[in-house]
């Protein structure tokens, strides 16, 4: 399991010809990292006099970024998990009608399942760059740049996974699905770009 490698050994299987892990379980792991630092922040933040007044706040936000940077890591192994079935498909004999429309329909399957994880990445990405926001603001001044660095990898977890929306949903045969999924897809990209932007343009004038 991804969730369970030593950095040198995910990096490893990264830059292999393996298939998994890919941008995917990356897109995925950049979250992780994000939430992190964000974790970090608070940490920073709690039992400070002067961040008193958020104390509670913080205490309610580190929990939900916990929970955050778990569903981040069980996704980076999901990608890998749904990627097999999907490979698998492509080679089912196609040959008869009857081959040709088993094989169009487990792959239609497994196509919708391979675009529901990275989906599921994004989501997860919108709701903690909600939370960096409150940190850009609230947290301790001595982390505001690691609020910043962790907006960075959680952009990147958001655009990162729309690639593998955008290259399931490209193949489905279901194209009112497909579009559906777009165009969710397509409003967290806007409105999380948009966010990750206003909030390191928040670090960046704070730091300068």
């Amino acid at each position: 399991m991804i969730k369970e490698m030593v950095t040198e050994e995910f990096l490893a299987e990264l830059s292999s010809k393996k298939p998994t892990p890919g941008g995917g379980g990356a897109a995925a792991l950049g979250g992780a990292a994000g939430v992190s630092l964000g974790q970090m922040v608070i940490n920073l933040t709690l039992g400070k006099k002067k961040y008193a007044d958020v104390e509670e706040e913080m205490k309610e936000l580190l929990e939900q970024l916990e929970t955050l940077k778990a569903e981040f890591l069980h996704l980076a192994d999901e990608d890998a998990r749904v990627f097999a079935p999907l490979a698998a498909a492509y080679g089912l004999p196609g040959t008869t009608d009857e081959e040709k429309k088993r094989k169009a329909e487990v792959l239609e399957g497994h196509l919708l399942t391979a675009s529901l994880v990275p989906l599921h990445v994004m989501e997860d990405a919108r709701k903690a760059l909600d939370i960096m926001d409150i940190l850009a603001e609230k947290g301790s001044r001595m982390a505001v740049s690691d609020v910043g660095v962790g907006v960075q990898f959680i952009r990147t977890a958001l655009t990162g996974a729309v690639m593998n929306v955008w290259i399931n949903t490209k193949s489905m045969k279901d194209r009112e699905k497909a579009e559906e999924l777009n165009r969710h897809a397509d409003e967290m990209m806007r409105s999380g770009t948009a966010a990750a932007d206003a909030v390191y343009h928040k670090v960046e004038n704070a730091l300068r």
